[in-house]
């Protein structure tokens, strides 16, 4: 695996350090790191990238030298090597080739011949890559492609050989025959084999039972002692040294329970052993498993049992200080032996700022998100790196730097091997050696390649030292230099005591909060609380750590801002920090990255809304990390076809669908809520983008939706969705639910049903309470006949309604509607209804305005405001007056004016009868004005968590006057 994967302990039992930790311990062909004292991070353009070597003669390698002397064929053999890209050979027709390459005699065994195979391919590759003909990729992958060769030969022999012993080995259960499963773990399961590395296996088969026999003389075993003589000759053919030499060593410690387990495991024994025993080290391995053998059938199953151990469904941030931890121990032990053997340094491998600390870079994104983004769950490390780059997890200059390092690292590692086909990491103790390896690097001495080295290495210690080093216990965790007042995690139950109370007050005054009683007493509460109080030790600390750095924060936010208040903000972060308390994943994410706290005070101190909401979505932390949060706009099409790979990723995964919407959604409204409470979006913009948003959550709904329908009639529905109200008018606010209605145009005598189903289940999918929430409140009162009609309606059934039965205030909703999602086609079919029923001729002295006004009585009545304030929405003057006026007047002039028709909001709509004339130029712009003041306070008023919007009457006095002016002037 890409952490563990150095050499490893053959005794180990079942302890609980990692197998790399006891490999610098145990075995003395891994070496040691020299030191790096001070690792002063390099600049990105101070280190050169890594340029193929000029061209070098092979015969450097002393490994090279004594293949090329064994046989006078060699050099040919050499130079027809030299001509081909290895990584694209015909490894059978060359293991054909090697097999009978004695004329008249019998073609070699198969061990004989793969292993000339391996030291062609090597030999080639030493020649290829030190004449600047191959580059790191063609080595790797030529090495990984031959592991997987002459493992699925060697099996396909080897079990040949037992079948005809025992029988099959077939399944108790299902009673398919059984195939042997071999994991290919660290670079060769992530296709970065190095020339001279050893292979990590791991044995799986599917199920238990016997072998079942065919012939007399055939002994039946079980599968598990089946399985494991295959598991014994396949390691024997690999790696037993002959006068060949050897094809792989090969290393078992990785199998569940390591040396003192069997050496083969069912899936079950897998399932069982991952669940109940599997360590945090072991989640790094198996992100590289790689199954080399086997049934895709057999595959899919592992992977199904491997995949939530390894990939959490939750961002996984506990995972930074596991990493921290144990290369922290590895060093320690390399630091030990380091001392013991001064003269074996520089250890690229294991070594400060080497290849580990690369492959943990990489490993530690993918552990913490690739439960929820499957582009990162690829074994391979290069390709990882570009992932992260791509998904702006870090810099592209950090990774373009990264990979440039890793190939430098890999290309000197492999020059160490090049030299006596070792499996070694550490620069040679003699001279001479070092000035070879110098000029296999294309380097003119010793010296420079040093330079070279130690420029990479820091670069990617200090990357490493960015990402990993502890927070928790830097001098710079407390702002402005006030970590003298904080209260001190070590002294925190003092402090919580009652008794302790002034000294608290004390500190909280020293702070400087306004109220250093009422601040203190807060605390204390959330000391006492029975969820902190039975928290394990270690996440109470944490949390008492992100308490002691969060109220300076405080003081300080509520000095840069205007409203909010030091006790409101205290208060929302402790009931915060109380809710996320048992989910060390979040109080990790906050000890990790210190300014996502300093943005969680800051959204908490402008609103008491977005404080709940990210109460209730904690996972939203995640978001405050990418610092492009403010500066990122909003973008339909993009956040569609995220959401159409994400969801095309977890295909018949009803529940993770669902979860896949609402995580989006949330995402996106939190990037919009943060630019809001920034003051960078105006009411109208927030609304456009809230608004653009949900239009693609139920369009990407409704096409997952119809996926699951197994009884649906054609691949696309010919159904839409339309929207009423604020959606319909782009007016949507962060809470607000959708009016919506159904329609189809399918002839198909099935299709009322199919489309019902559909209807019913995207209801479903947006009300329903999920671990990620919910979506959307949806409300389909607005359809034909409201509550006693049919969910979803065809297309002329909905034409009909509207021309003859629909009511008046129905043609009002009607003003505000469009198309949402689905069928294009029937969204022109709809327009095409709305602009003829709006356009009717309805004459002034008919009964629309009386049944207008009628209407406008009813809301006031079933909602009634007994209080002193004024309802910015429901009281006469407010919100709902101003729609009142713009759908009337649509309706009364549309029949003369067409362009009324058009669905443009309720400002633009106003100026638009003042420039028709049909009302005062003056008094389209005050209401206009007064619409958008409304608007704007409710919105702040919502921001601060207030259901209601009420206000003091005289602050929308004016404003509210205006309205009721032109209300009188159009119906009075």
């Amino acid at each position: 695996m890409a952490t563990l994967e150095g050499g490893r302990s053959r005794q180990r039992g079942h302890s609980t350090l990692c197998p790399a930790w006891r490999s610098v311990r145990l075995r003395r062909r891994t070496a040691v790191l020299h030191v790096v004292t001070t690792a002063k991070r390099q600049s990105v353009n101070r280190i050169k990238p890594y340029m193929s070597a000029s061209k070098i003669e092979p015969t450097v390698s002393r490994f090279y030298q004594r293949w090329l002397a064994a046989a006078p064929t060699r050099a040919a053999q050499s130079d027809a090597a030299a001509e081909v890209a290895l990584d694209q050979i015909d490894l059978a027709a060359y293991l054909q080739r090697e097999a009978e390459a004695q004329a008249g005699a019998p073609p070699l065994p198969l061990g004989r011949a793969m292993r000339r195979l391996r030291n062609l391919l090597v030999n080639g590759l030493i020649r290829r890559d030190l004449a600047g003909l191959a580059n790191l990729n063609e080595v790797v992958t030529a090495m990984t492609r031959f592991a997987d060769f002459a493992i699925a030969r060697h099996v396909d022999e080897l079990m040949a050989e037992l079948v005809a012993a025992h029988g099959m080995p077939t399944g108790r259960d299902s009673g398919r025959p059984q195939q042997l499963m071999v994991l290919g773990m660290g670079k060769q399961g992530g296709g970065e084999l190095n020339v001279s590395s050893d292979i990590d296996l791991i044995f799986v088969y599917p199920e238990d039972g016997d072998t079942v026999t065919s012939e007399s003389g055939q002994r039946s075993l079980s599968n598990h002692e089946f399985f494991i003589r295959l598991g014994k000759r396949l390691i024997a053919a690999l790696a037993e040294i002959t006068e060949d030499g050897f094809t792989f060593r090969v290393d078992m410690a990785l199998r569940p329970n390591g040396n003192s387990g069997p050496l083969a495991c069912s899936l079950n024994m897998v399932e069982q052993y991952l669940i109940v025993q599997g360590r945090e080290w072991e989640r790094y391995a198996w992100v590289k498993a790689r199954a080399v053998t086997g049934t895709q059938e057999d595959i899919a199953a592992l992977e199904a049992i491997v995949r939530p151990f390894v990939f959490r469904r939750y961002l996984d941030f506990g995972v930074i200080d596991a990493i921290r931890n144990m290369h922290a121990q590895i060093r320690a032990e390399v630091n030990r032996q380091e001392r013991l053997h001064p003269d074996r340094s520089n250890n690229v491998k294991l070594g400060r700022g080497g290849i580990r600390e690369i492959e943990f870079l990489a490993q530690v994104f993918q552990l913490i998100r690739g439960g929820r983004d499957a582009a990162l769950r690829d074994r391979s490390t290069r390709t990882t790196l570009r992932i992260i780059a791509e998904k702006g997890l870090l810099s592209h200059a950090i990774v373009y730097q990264l990979l440039a390092s890793y190939t430098f690292l890999r290309n000197l590692e492999h020059r160490l091997q090049y030299l006596d086909d070792a499996q070694t990491h550490t620069l040679p103790a003699n001279e001479a050696d070092r000035l070879l390896v110098a000029q296999m690097m294309g380097l003119d001495d010793t010296a420079t390649l040093l330079s070279q080295l130690e420029a990479h290495r820091q670069f990617v210690a200090g990357q490493f030292d960015e990402m990993f080093s502890d927070k928790s216990n830097s001098p710079s965790s407390s702002s402005g230099g006030e970590a003298e007042h904080a209260i001190n995690p070590q002294v925190s139950d003092a402090c919580a005591d009652p008794d302790n109370r002034e000294a608290m007050v004390a500190r909280f005054a020293a702070l400087g909060f306004d109220d250093a009683a009422g601040a203190a007493q807060r605390l204390i509460g959330t000391w006492q609380a029975p969820r902190l109080q039975s928290l394990p030790e270690a996440s109470r600390d944490r949390l008492l750590g992100l308490v002691n750095l969060a109220l300076p924060l405080i003081i300080q936010c509520s000095c840069e801002t205007s409203g909010g208040s030091q006790q409101a903000t205290l208060g929302r972060l402790l009931d915060f920090l109380e809710t996320i308390a048992r989910r060390s994943a979040y109080l990790s994410l906050l000890t990790e990255y210190p300014h996502t706290l300093a943005r969680v005070i800051g959204m908490m101190h402008a609103s008491g809304w977005a404080a709940k909401f990210l109460s209730q979505h904690p996972i939203l932390l995640d978001e405050l990390l990418d610092g492009r949060l403010r500066t990122t706009e909003f973008d339909a099409a993009e956040v569609a076809a995220d959401l159409q790979r994400q969801l095309a990723a977890d295909p018949g995964d009803t529940e993770r669908q669902m979860d896949i919407l609402r995580e989006t959604h949330h995402a996106q409204l939190f990037h919009l809520l943060a630019q809001d409470l920034a003051g960078d979006l105006t009411v109208e913009k927030l609304a456009d983008h809230l608004s653009a948003l949900a239009d693609t959550i139920v369009a990407a709904a409704i096409n997952a939706i119809w996926q699951t329908i197994a009884t649906r009639h054609r691949a696309v529905p010919q159904f839409a969705v339309i929207a009423y109200g604020k959606l319909g008018g782009k007016e949507l606010g962060y809470v607000s639910d959708l009016d919506v209605i159904f329609l189809y145009d399918d002839t198909d005598q099935e299709a009322p049903a199919q489309y019902a189903k559909l209807a019913q289940r995207f209801i479903t999918w947006m009300t329903t309470h999920t671990s990620a929430g919910i979506l959307f409140d949806i409300d389909t009162a607005l359809r034909p006949d409201g509550a006693s009609g049919m969910l979803v309606s065809s297309v002329s059934a909905f034409e009909k309604y509207q021309s003859s039965s629909a009511w008046a205030w129905e043609h009002q909703a009607l003003t505000r509607a469009r198309f949402c999602a689905g069928d294009t086609a029937i969204g022109q079919r709809f327009d095409a209804i709305r602009e003829a029923v709006l356009r009717k001729e309805r004459p002034a002295d008919g009964p629309l305005k009386q049944e207008v006004i009628a209407m406008r009585k009813r809301m006031m009545d079933a909602k009634p405001n007994h209080s002193a304030l004024f309802d910015l929405k429901q009281d006469p003057g407010g919100m709902i007056d101003i729609e009142f006026i713009v759908q009337f007047m649509v309706l009364q002039h549309a029949a003369r004016y067409p362009q009324l028709t058009a669905n443009a909001g309720n400002i633009a709509l106003l100026r638009m009868f003042g420039e028709l004339g049909l009302i005062s130029t003056e008094r389209a712009s005050q209401v206009g004005d007064a619409y958008r003041q409304l608007r704007k306070l409710q919105h702040q008023l919502r921001l601060q968590g207030q259901d209601l919007a009420r206000v003091e009457p005289a602050l929308v006095a004016h404003h509210a006057a205006q309205v009721t002016a032109l209300w009188q002037e159009i119906f009075m």
